[in-house]
């Protein structure tokens, strides 16, 4: 039988990442490609304890279908929250619960890009974030990331030439992949920029709890005074990525749309684990929680940068992080990077090529992402090792 597929998936390509999965999962390959929290960042014993007592005393509240908008406990404390803690979040927004943040993509993708229309993403981006953009036929628009976020001057050249951009896309926290943190100075003029031309931005924030220096700077949202932004947060790298619980904190008429869109989509998101995650941050020392797995990827993250400039330098050099999972690292100019990744795998290292995190997979270039936060010390050791020695006979 012949098998006739959407215009929409014609052209889209499994993810790099997931791809690269594959070779991960043979014990003897050590993988440098996940973005996967630590093993030891689970509060398992935590998460038994709230999942007993609600199955024990109140079961058919978290088996039952639920409202779309999400569990109402955890909306109102994270709405509470967010305006405490970060000054994020107004009374013209409204907060929903989703099942991971790649839906928040999607659901703000479906429900404001036209086949055809711009959105405008950091390059490098996260992939994840890219690919759902394609999926609607999004037009990728990239503007290139410095070592304090976004180029506004680029931004604000492809806002002029692309009059039909519905959507910024930012990661202004420890930008998946290149670890780069976007300054205060650029958060207003991204924000500014957005406002002038009618764009409405998606900030995209898994990573804002995991700082290991520096002082934190606020939400783009937290300024955000005409309804221009909408927020993307995450329990995934603090909580659990199996729960898939994420949240959207976006302008009611927004809000609105993505809740029709949501019912279309999945109903509403996994009841037992909204439950989980309003207990944990109200129950429980959710700050302490906090402290121990910024302790935990400090020392990795510090760990592996020791690494590569004992092994990779100076071959292949790197970004210093304040905070997050990645590390994004370059290789001479004159270096096949996909051949040089492609031989990482043959010798039992997976990397991620850098060209998978661009909008335009086909353009050249030389970096490659790597994650410090799931293998142990031993392994990070010995696959840095192994590039180290890979890029010796470069």
């Amino acid at each position: 039988m012949e098998y006739k597929f959407s215009d929409r998936v014609q052209t889209l390509k499994p993810s790099a990442i997931r791809e690269i999965f594959k070779y991960a999962a043979d014990p003897t390959v050590v993988s440098l490609s996940a973005g996967n929290p630590s093993p030891d960042a689970f509060p398992a014993k935590e998460i038994a304890e709230i999942s007993a007592k609600v199955l024990a005393e109140n079961p058919i509240s978290v088996l039952q279908y639920s409202v779309t908008e999400g569990y109402t406990p955890l909306r109102r404390h994270l709405t509470e929250y967010m305006k405490k803690k970060h000054n994020t979040g107004s009374d013209n927004d409204d907060i929903l619960i989703t099942t991971g943040a790649q839906q928040i993509m999607d659901l703000c993708t479906k429900a404001l890009v036209n086949e055809g229309e711009v959105v405008i993403c950091e390059a490098p981006s996260f992939i994840g974030s890219l690919n759902t953009f394609r999926s609607y036929n999004a037009r990728l628009v990239g503007v290139t990331v410095e070592h304090d976020g976004m180029n506004t001057d680029e931004l604000e050249q492809a806002l002029i030439d692309n009059p039909n951009a519905k959507l910024i896309y930012t990661i202004p926290n420890f930008q998946n992949p290149s670890g780069v943190t976007m300054s205060l100075e650029k958060r207003r003029k991204v924000y500014e920029l957005a406002v002038k031309y009618g764009v409405l931005i998606i900030e995209d924030n898994p990573y804002g709890d995991l700082r290991y220096s520096g002082e934190n700077l606020p939400n783009i949202k937290s300024f955000d005074t005409e309804g221009a932004v909408i927020y993307a947060g995450s329990f995934s790298k603090v909580i659990s990525p199996g729960m898939r619980v994420a949240y959207t904190i976006a302008p009611k008429p927004i809000f609105q749309k993505l809740v029709v869109c949501k019912q279309g989509n999945d109903v509403h998101t996994n009841i037992w684990s909204q439950y989980v995650c309003d207990e944990f941050i109200t129950k429980y020392d959710f700050d302490a929680h906090l402290d121990r797995l910024r302790a935990i990827y400090t020392q990795k993250a510090r760990f592996c940068m020791e690494l590569l400039d004992k092994y990779c330098a100076p071959k292949i050099t790197y970004h210093k992080i304040d905070g997050g999972l990645f590390i994004w690292c370059d290789l001479p100019e004159y270096v096949d990077m996909p051949e040089f990744c492609k031989t990482a795998v043959l010798n039992k290292v997976c990397v991620v090529p850098g060209n998978a995190f661009l909008t335009d997979e086909k353009e050249t270039c030389h970096s490659f992402r790597i994650n410090f936060s799931t293998p142990t010390d031993e392994q990070l050791e010995r696959g840095i090792k192994i590039l180290g020695e890979l890029a010796k006979n470069l």
